[in-house]
């Protein structure tokens, strides 16, 4: 589910020039102006009709490049810009999409850099890993993210949230807190609990600091792009990177070392069935430093796009009391203040829903991976010639007009069943898609679930007056400065039984 940041900043780095930003001709659409929303969410406003000027661009890059795509590039299946470094393709249809992430996905490997910081980060993870290593890495991986041992887990992240759920009721009535922050601390712990058991401590406050320090790495300016200078301010970066994850991997050797001697005495959690794991073709398991990489990555990607997610869900529960207040009723008919369990979730649909419209809404990782296309191709009616830089962008497919219903709109219902089964599968990108689709997809749909069934039932959150919330993407969509929101206490109130029908649902896609 992580993208590559510092391909997300070119884009904005170099989406400036005399000639700016074109449309492809013959490929504008008529289109209805989208229902104004009640109110105007956090770098939701409508896109810009024209290219943002030179130093709006510049300007950009400390917050969320990807609010400066002007409106044509949500109105056509493709869209091409003019960069300072050469042209760019974005591909905007979910076929193209489908093609260049899926069907000819050997044509368009992911330029190099991108790899190369996460190889800092990650090691030869899944994220990094070359194509013959990511295979045998996933096949080996698969059977600790199916559903029986996400299921497993499912326990310890109810209990954990449960025991965070406990503090906040601690809190005096109408206690100010950073959720964003919050929801990194809970997260955290419920990543370190389902990993390494009893180590959990120990790895939480390493991984805190090692991650904190990646995400504040990945923020670029022009020198970066520059000749001779660039490439060394990149290599320094990555070589910080590589030194404060340092103190995490001698820990994670240490637990791999510990977890080998024990074998069948070691606790079922996902370190343990990694260092076990066997390629069911020739028997062969991963090295120490082959599972310290993929370690490091799923704790990434288990941690920080779940910790993102949810403090979106708050946000967006807070800006809209209806849409909450749908939440609260099926939360309290299917549970009626009980503690929800892995069970409990066919019977949350609802709360499914607005966790999928979230992540439409506020996409965890905003943008794809730059690809370069290695030999002509077609995507959408457009010629592709070897050498042309690719870009897929959630943040587009998630709000372009040719899929969507007033797109700035958070509406939970849009997925609903019959809504879901008519969407094109590559409109919708949370977690990627193609081969190299999120293998922890399931898990996090679980955690996410879980945590908001246990701490909706309890509490609500409120902005706090004033508060102005920005977006910043890294590798992640954070909110640039946290979010200082209200906590209230709320009590579940019974609800008839209505069979367990969900809430209404209405078809909001073309």
């Amino acid at each position: 589910m992580l993208k590559d940041a510092y391909s997300i900043w070119l884009y904005a780095a170099n989406a400036y020039t005399r000639t700016s930003i074109r449309a492809i001709p013959g490929n504008t659409i008529v289109t209805t102006p989208a229902s104004p929303s009640k109110k105007t969410l956090a770098g939701l406003a409508p896109p810009p009709l024209k290219p943002a000027s030179f130093l709006a661009t510049v300007r950009s890059t400390k917050g969320n490049p990807f609010e400066i795509i002007p409106l044509q590039a949500y109105e056509q299946p493709f869209y091409l810009s003019k960069w300072l470094l050469g042209p760019v393709l974005m591909v905007n249809d979910p076929e193209g999409v489908r093609r260049v992430l899926l069907d000819n996905v050997a044509n368009y490997p992911k330029e190099e850099m991108g790899d190369e910081f996460f190889s800092a980060m990650f090691g030869e993870g899944l994220l990094s890993a070359p194509g013959a290593k990511w295979r045998t890495h996933r096949k080996v991986m698969a059977p600790s993210f199916g559903t029986r041992t996400v299921e497993s887990y499912a326990p310890a992240m109810v209990e954990t949230t449960v025991a965070f759920a406990d503090r906040w009721d601690t809190l005096p009535q109408s206690s100010e807190m950073d959720i964003a922050a919050e929801m990194q601390a809970l997260t955290l712990k419920i990543i370190c609990r389902t990993m390494f058991s009893s180590d959990a401590e120990e790895l939480a406050a390493h991984a805190d600091q090692a991650l904190d320090f990646a995400q504040a790495s990945l923020e670029f300016g022009l020198l970066d792009v520059l000749p001779v200078i660039g490439p060394w301010r990149i290599k320094r970066k990555q070589e910080a990177i590589r030194a404060h994850f340092k103190s995490m991997d001698a820990a994670i050797y240490r637990l791999i070392g510990e977890r080998e001697k024990i074998h069948n005495e070691a606790p079922k959690d996902f370190l343990t069935r990694l260092v076990a794991a066997k390629d069911p073709d020739d028997g062969v398991g991963l090295n120490a430093n082959e599972v310290r990489d993929e370690v490091i990555t799923i704790f990434m990607a288990g941690h920080e796009t779940t910790a993102v997610t949810m403090t979106w869900v708050w946000y967006l529960l807070s800006q809209h009391p209806a849409e909450e207040a749908t939440l609260h009723r099926e939360l309290d008919t299917v549970l009626g203040g009980r503690t929800p369990m892995v069970e409990d979730l066919p019977n949350l649909p609802y709360t499914r829903m607005v966790i999928e419209e979230t992540m439409r809404v506020y996409p965890p990782a905003p943008g794809i991976s730059l690809r370069e296309a290695k030999e002509a191709d077609e995507l959408c009616g457009f010629k592709v010639r070897p050498g042309l830089q690719i870009l897929v962008s959630p943040w587009i497919l998630h709000r372009h007009r040719r899929l969507w219903d007033d797109p700035e709109r958070f509406d939970p219902t849009r997925f609903a069943k019959e809504s879901s089964e008519k969407r094109p599968r590559f409109a919708y990108l949370p977690f990627g898609g193609g081969p190299r689709v999120c293998i922890g997809a399931t898990l996090a749909m679980t955690e996410t679930i879980l945590i908001l069934a246990v701490l909706a039932q309890r509490f609500r959150l409120r902005l706090k007056e004033g508060e102005v919330v920005t977006l910043q993407t890294r590798i992640t969509l954070r909110p640039k400065n946290g979010m200082m929101t209200i906590l209230e206490r709320r009590e579940p109130v019974a609800q008839p039984d209505r069979g367990r029908e969900p809430p209404p649902q209405q078809v909001a896609i073309r």
